[in-house]
């Protein structure tokens, strides 16, 4: 026995080991011609040795031929299936014929194979199409295929039938049992080649496991209980009625033979009668006399001698049921047996409980048989039906939804194929519309919302550039990323001469920085009136901005207040961008001033201010991180020395046309990507005094 599972194991191997190179080595794309008749040839070889390197087992052959022209054809091509159940058949046809090897099951067999590979073809085909069978129904086909081999051979030797029943009785748990392991492994090992397994856990989640997986499952379980329980149900059935019957021959036979014998009858003629039984089942008899001589016995008995053990059992069951025991004069072999009294005599028949019931262990080989291939066709069937008319129609399903959810609601679920998937894809359907109508009106009512806001925003800017006097021009602009924006600028007079300058940026973007961004200006504005410096009135304004800052923003503020007589300015960087100055005649450079914490960053805000003295003709131009953060496609910035440098080629514009210049000059190097983050700037020229103001 070990002997055999070892060989058999090794053939079988040997086989996977094939599958698996011929999968590493096949083609990624669609199989060549040439391919999958090299892939059929393969496997109809290695089907073409197991015929010629069977394993020999209790005067058996065992082999798993049909597990080549069912890989071939399941897991490569339906041709090299065909091409490799050919080869095999035809060889296996030939060899039992001209060479007398499995001359018995050369029919059989040569059919099995055959069909194997014309199987494969269509399974791959018209069943899976072109798709992989799962492991379990691999093994399943696997085993079926054998089982189908076995069938053949009861059916195709009806004239001898106990030569057949006894290759299937020797041969069939082995060869379905491997060939059946041999797909399943094949199967597995090509899952892994193809890194189909998924994830390896050994508990799977119940929301994570697919539900064709779980339907297949419980119908494997639920269809092998109950064939089971019909399996033991016929068992009990047929060994019962056996039993029965053997006994009502048993009893007939007594019957018959006392009554001839106390009706007269002789010895001799008795004898004669019961060597011309007529029953079903061989009858032994054992005639005994009193003093323990025997008589006379059927041949099977003939010269025994006496035996102590049995005369004390003939005599301890005299006239009872038939009862079963074991004969010492046989070798202690189990008979079922009936002891009676004729006269001077003890009479023993028996039948061996073998022959009571080959009858019923030969029909329930066939009945296991055809049970199997039963199980198996409507098992791999209902998986497959339910994968193709549910599984697939819910997959298909799921892929719009995703579609949907991933913001896709243009897409529409088109899945018809019955009454209750064609409800729930308009169901669907009409839910998207609504969705999408609802999202339409909400769209309408926020674009109306921010205009408003934008609206409202850009009204809290200073939009009057021009002043009625001569010491100073002017001009600044805001393009906000979205309808509204976290940055700002602000210019306002302290004094009749004292004149401030505010550019800011919010974190964030949109209303939350555009609401932060009014409460920052606001308090700016206020605290500037006070007549504190730049540093001074930061402080306070960074003291109210962290009251109630429960979303946790913060503003970068530069601020500069020039007396207009003097040109001198005083200002205060809170993290902000670096000034760009020019003076009169000369060119843009950055002016690196003291930088400071952003505002609202934390209650205690150190911050210094720093003095810049303006000439008359000289230029400021200050801005937010909008301007040299701005990217193209190849993720590059524009950068301070862009800025400058384009600056500088402005020297002679206006304020205006620097100012939009500079926003178009970004707009190109941009070139159609997206803004990201607002864009502000102030165009700032000291003129010298006004001559017409008043000290």
């Amino acid at each position: 026995m070990l002997t055999m599972i070892l060989k058999m194991s090794l053939s079988t191997a040997i086989y996977i080991g094939i599958a698996a190179l011929l999968w590493r080595l096949r083609p990624k794309r669609r199989l060549p011609a040439r391919w999958k008749i090299a892939v059929g040839v393969i496997f109809g070889a290695c089907s073409v040795a197991s015929t010629h390197l069977g394993i020999d087992y209790n005067a058996m052959v065992l082999n798993v031929r049909d597990l080549g022209p069912m890989a071939a054809g399941l897991f490569f091509d339906p041709v090299s299936g065909i091409i490799a159940g050919v080869i095999g058949g035809v060889e296996r046809f030939i060899a039992g014929t001209f060479w007398n090897i499995g001359s018995f099951t050369r029919f059989a067999c040569s059919l099995s194979t055959l069909l194997a590979g014309f199987l494969s073809a269509v399974l791959h085909r018209w069943v899976y199409e072109g798709e992989r069978p799962t492991v379990t129904q691999s093994f399943f086909l696997g085993a079926v295929m054998e089982v189908f081999h076995m069938y053949v051979v009861l059916i195709s030797h009806r004239d001898d039938m106990a030569m057949a029943y006894a290759v299937v009785r020797e041969c069939a748990v082995p060869m379905i049992l491997f060939t059946g392991l041999g797909m399943l492994a094949c199967s597995a090992v090509i899952r892994l080649l193809s890194h189909d397994t998924g994830k390896k856990r050994l508990i799977v989640p119940l929301q994570d496991t697919p539900v064709y997986l779980r339907f297949q499952r419980w119908l494997l379980v639920i269809t092998a209980f109950l064939f089971m329980v019909a399996f033991w149900i016929a068992y009990a059935f047929q060994t019962n009625r056996a039993y029965q019957d053997a006994a009502m021959n048993l009893e007939y036979l007594v019957y018959t033979r006392s009554a001839y014998y106390e009706g007269g009858g002789d010895l001799h003629t008795l004898e004669l009668m019961m060597n011309e039984t007529d029953v079903t089942y061989p009858t032994f008899y054992i005639l005994w006399e009193k003093d323990g001589k025997t008589i006379h016995s059927n041949s099977l008995y003939a010269g025994l001698p006496s035996l102590p053990a049995d005369q004390a059992l003939v005599q301890d069951h005299l006239d009872e049921v038939p009862f079963v025991c074991r004969l010492e004069c046989m070798g202690g072999e189990e008979f079922l047996c009936t002891a009676s009294r004729l006269g001077e005599y003890y009479l023993l028949l028996a039948l061996p409980t073998d022959s009571i019931y080959e009858n019923r262990t030969n029909n329930l080989y066939e009945n296991v048989l055809s049970d199997f291939l039963i199980f198996t066709v409507l098992y791999i069937l209902i998986a497959v039906m339910v994968d193709k008319l549910v599984v697939r129609r819910l997959d298909s399903v799921n892929k719009s939804l995703h579609r949907i959810t991933s913001g896709h609601l243009e897409e529409v679920v088109d899945v018809r194929s019955s009454s209750e998937f064609s409800m729930l894809s308009d169901d669907i359907n009409e839910t998207v519309t609504a969705l999408r109508g609802y999202i339409d009106a909400a769209e309408k009512r926020m674009e109306e919302e921010l205009r408003l806001a934008s609206t409202i925003q850009e009204a809290a800017l200073p939009r009057v550039f021009t002043f009625p006097r001569e010491d100073f021009s002017i001009y600044a602009l805001m393009t906000p990323a979205r309808h509204v924006g976290g940055d700002f600028y602000d210019f306002f007079f302290i004094s009749r001469n004292h004149f401030a300058l505010v550019i800011a940026d919010v974190s964030g973007k949109g209303v939350p920085a555009a609401l932060f961004m009014m409460r920052a200006k606001t308090a700016i504005k206020n605290f500037a009136r006070s007549g504190n410096t730049p540093a001074s009135l930061l402080s306070s304004v960074n003291k109210t901005l962290c009251e109630g800052n429960d979303a946790e923003m913060f503003v970068s503020v530069w601020i500069g207040i020039i007396d207009l007589n003097t040109g001198i300015m005083n200002c205060a960087n809170a993290g902000h961008e670096y000034p760009v100055l020019m003076r009169a005649g000369g060119e843009y450079e950055l002016l690196k001033d003291k930088h400071g914490l952003v505002l609202a960053a934390m209650d205690s805000l150190p911050l210094r201010d720093y003095e810049l003295r303006m000439n008359p003709g000289d230029r400021l131009f200050v801005y937010t991180d909008g301007v040299p953060e701005a990217i193209n496609e190849a993720k590059e910035q524009y950068g301070t020395d862009r800025l400058t440098a384009k600056l500088n080629t402005l020297r002679e514009s206006t304020e205006e046309e620097t100012l939009n210049a500079v926003l178009e000059d970004i707009r190109g190097f941009a070139d159609g990507v997206e803004q990201f983050d607002d864009i502000t700037m102030i165009g700032f020229t000291y003129l010298g005094p006004d001559q017409n103001s008043p000290a």
